[in-house]
Order: structure tokens, then C-alpha cells, then sequence
């Protein structure tokens, strides 16, 4: 069958109608929802943004050895795998990190549409100014190049990408997608702070107006989603395309105190969104972690899902549903069977984590600014009742009842010590199994009492 995979960034679990939102505008999805297997417990793995198409397409913890740089010309592929099985590989993508200096996140894909201008440099400033209809913004560029590859490759069995940037930031989404959550916007647009925001000097209103914008740009790609959907369907292909909607993170509003994805020091201004940056340490809390996924594959008979699933079991999934072989190579698990209704679980926890840095490192990432690494980040490891944050022996740990206190604002590590230290060693276990560098593992091999 024909397999579409829909990634949208940055949309949270919680901000779509299908996971019970009832104020976010998300008809489409939520239509989508009711035809899929709906994950409730789906989780990133590797974090942020370009760690997580990494796992997508090697089925691997990448955060363990890749970080955020280019896809190694030794990784096995997902597109260069259904390409070999006869898949047409196309792709429409505006996140913008994919080809620029060579990364490579490109490979595999025959047909590969980018479309440019999501960046703060001077192409992005372009492609805003050339802005005069809805069209013209890059969700619904992104879904015009979409149609038009369904458009060429419709009598092919395909494989396509589509990988939006919204909502990501910045939120400047067309007025009248704000207006429903913020009556009488002025069209004004606010940062993210990536900081503790009240220190940061961001107001409530502020973050009112950045939320309404956010929640703009969400119904705004599900109105494009929807597009997309139909064009599927009139084409008379939906009863063999195989349809999969994701996201990679979510957002802190607020939540735990933060505004942003987490917490980045600028040397010149703490608002400052590039250049001078210094990674400080951030927390993944459940706000980040826990995503959105909706499986609609022919056949199978749509239902809610709570089985424990994560990014690195995409891959082996998909090439499951094309009838293909999973590479050893492979990290993660198919949950065809589980999808199919053959399992009734997958796994008994999932981990989450950014790239091992230490303190002290380095890193240019895509766009040549560098970053220095202050503290190492967290890594979360999630179970159906726990979650477990941990950095490395030198900094707390955090545990949180997920039953109790669904919000992670009660660490019970003190009470819970037992379960505490099962939790870090099924991550050390993790560490150890994909191989990773005895550079960050043996910071990582204890876990301390405080």
C-alpha cells in the first residue's frame, strides 16, 4: 500500500480536539482521529528537532551518538529502504535544516520538494515580504507541493513525506486564525523567552498573545491537513494509502515556569534568539515529551490505544507496513501488531532525551552559531504510572507519579527511591545496549542520593 507520513513540529498533545481540547480549532485532525488507531501515550525519543528525523529515519536513539548534525552516509535509511522496495520516495518539506550544509536528511527521496524561507537570515526575510494570500505562508506551501507530487506520482505506489515547520515559531500565522483565541488582535508577534519568562521579563500578556498565535498556527495546518486529506481522497487513493500523523516536541507555555522548549543563556541578551547561545540545563516534562500520533492504516479498525510507543519505533513500523524487512541496524520495534490489534503492549517504559553534551562542549549545529554546552540536559524516562528525569550523578533526579500528579509538580524521588533507581537503570541499560561513548556514559552510571 501507499504510505503518507505527516509530520507537523512543535504541536502539543493536549492542543488538538482528538486528545480533548475543546477550544483549539482542529476539526481535520480530529476527522483523522476517528479513522486511525490514536496513540495516547506516544512519546519523542530523541530531542529536538533534527535528533528526532534522525530516529525517524534509522529507527535509532540517536541521542546517544549523532547529536544534532548530518545524517552519517553509514546510517540505513527509511526512504533509501522503500525506495530499493520499489517505492516512489517523494517529499515536501519546509523545516529548514534538512540540506542546508549538507546534512542530508534529504537522502533517499527520488522526488524532494524544500521549500525555502523558515530561517531568520535573509531568505526567510524574502519570503515573508513575498507573502500576500494564505497560500503564501509555509504550511500551506508545503501542502500545495504535497499535492502537486500526489498529483505526478498518483499512479505510482508511493512513499511521501511531509514535514511542516508550523507551528513552530515564530507564530505569524494569517489574523483571522487569531482572532478566535485572542478577539481584537492587533497582529503583533512575541518571541519565546527560552528562559524562566517572568524573569525574563515576559508578561502575562505576552504570553497570552504568543499563545493565541501558536494556537492560530495549529488550526491553521489542520486546515491544510485537511486539504491534503481530501486531495487523497479524490484522487481514490485512500483505501490504499496507509496515512500517519505525528509531531516531534511540544511547547512550555508557562508550564514548570518556562517559555520555549527549554532553556537557552544568550552572553548578549537573555532574549536573544541567535548567536552567542549557551545551553543550560532543561527538564523534558510530559508538556515536551508526550505527542500526538494517529495511525490510519486499511483494514484496521480505528480505536484508541494506550500502549507505550515512541519516535524510534516509527521506522520498523513503517517498513513492516510495506511488507519490507527491518535492518538489524534498528533500535526500535514495529508496532504493526499492536496497531493490528495482535499485542496488547509494546514496552513497559520509553526514554526521551537530548544529545549526551557535557559541559564544556561545542556544538555550530545548522545554522554555524555556535553553542557551548553549561550544564548537560535531562533524560526522561517514561513508564505507564512514572516519570523519571536524569542528567547525570553530578545533578538531582526528579520522579513524578503521572497518576497522582499528572502536572509533575511534586518530586517524590525521596519516598520512591526504589522505583527511582529501577528507572535509572533501565536508561543505563538503554545507554549501554546502543552502544554509546564511555565519554557520557560514565557520568551517567550512578544515580545519587541527595
Amino acid at each position: 500500500m501507499n504510505i503518507v507520513v505527516i509530520v507537523s513540529d512543535t504541536v502539543r498533545r493536549d492542543h488538538l480536539g482528538c486528545y480533548g481540547n475543546t477550544t483549539i480549532h482542529t476539526p481535520n485532525i480530529d476527522k483523522l482521529a476517528r479513522e486511525s488507531v490514536q496513540f495516547d501515550k506516544f512519546y519523542s525519543t530523541s530531542f529536538p528537532t533534527i535528533p528526532a528525523r534522525a530516529d525517524l529515519f534509522t529507527g535509532k536513539y540517536t541521542f546517544a551518538y549523532l547529536g544534532w548534525n548530518a545524517l552519517g552516509r553509514s546510517e540505513t535509511v527509511l526512504a533509501s529502504q522503500l525506495q530499493d522496495a520499489g517505492y516512489k520516495t517523494i517529499a515536501a518539506v519546509d523545516t529548514p535544516f534538512f540540506v542546508r550544509h549538507g546534512y542530508g536528511y534529504d537522502r533517499g527521496f527520488r522526488d524532494f520538494r524544500f521549500i525555502d524561507g523558515q530561517w531568520a537570515d535573509q531568505e526567510g526575510q524574502r519570503a515573508i515580504f513575498a507573502r500576500r494570500y494564505e497560500k503564501d505562508y509555509f504550511a500551506p506551501r508545503t501542502i500545495a507541493a504535497a499535492e502537486e507530487l500526489l498529483e505526478f506520482h498518483h499512479r505510482d505506489k508511493f512513499f511521501m513525506y511531509v514535514d511542516m515547520w508550523d507551528p513552530h515559531e515564530p507564530w505569524d500565522p494569517p489574523e483571522w486564525y487569531v482572532h478566535p483565541y485572542y478577539p481584537g488582535y492587533d497582529g503583533r508577534v512575541v518571541a519565546p523567552s527560552y528562559w524562566d519568562y517572568k524573569e525574563a521579563g515576559v508578561s502575562d500578556e505576552d504570553l497570552k498573545i504568543a499563545h493565541a498565535c501558536y494556537c492560530g498556527e495549529i488550526t491553521m495546518v489542520d486546515q491544510w491537513v485537511g486539504r491534503l486529506l481530501d486531495k487523497i481522497e479524490v484522487m481514490g487513493l485512500r483505501d490504499d494509502t496507509a496515512i500517519i500523523f505525528t509531531s516531534d516536541h511540544g511547547y512550555y507555555f508557562g508550564e514548570h515556569g518556562i517559555f520555549g522548549k527549554g532553556r537557552i543563556r544568550s552572553e548578549k541578551d537573555i532574549l536573544s534568539r541567535y548567536g552567542g547561545q549557551v545551553w543550560v540545563q532543561s527538564p523534558l516534562y510530559q508538556e515536551l515529551i508526550r505527542v500526538p500520533l494517529l495511525a490510519s492504516i486499511p483494514g484496521v479498525t480505528p480505536r484508541r490505544e494506550t500502549a507505550l510507543l515512541s519516535w524510534v519505533d516509527l521506522m520498523p513500523t513503517l517498513l513492516d507496513v510495506a511488507g519490507e524487512d527491518i535492518p538489524s541496524t534498528v533500535h526500535g520495534k514495529s508496532a504493526l501488531p499492536l496497531i493490528k490489534g495482535d499485542d496488547e503492549s509494546m514496552r513497559d517504559h520509553v526514554v526521551s532525551s537530548y544529545p549526551l553534551y557535557m559541559t564544556g562542549d561545542k556544538s555550530f549545529l545548522v545554522d554555524g552559531e555556535l553553542r557551548s554546552v553549561e550544564e548537560p540536559h535531562f533524560s526522561t524516562v517514561t513508564s505507564q504510572k512514572w516519570s523519571f528525569l536524569y542528567a547525570t550523578e553530578k545533578y538531582p533526579a526528579q520522579l513524578y507519579d503521572l497518576e497522582q500528579d499528572p502536572s509533575e509538580s511534586n518530586n517524590v524521588i525521596s519516598e520512591n527511591w526504589s522505583v527511582a533507581v529501577e528507572m535509572h537503570r533501565k536508561l543505563f541499560e538503554l545507554l549501554k545496549r546502543v552502544g554509546t561513548d564511555d565519554k557520557y556514559l560514565s557520568e551517567r552510571s550512578r544515580l545519587l542520593r541527595r
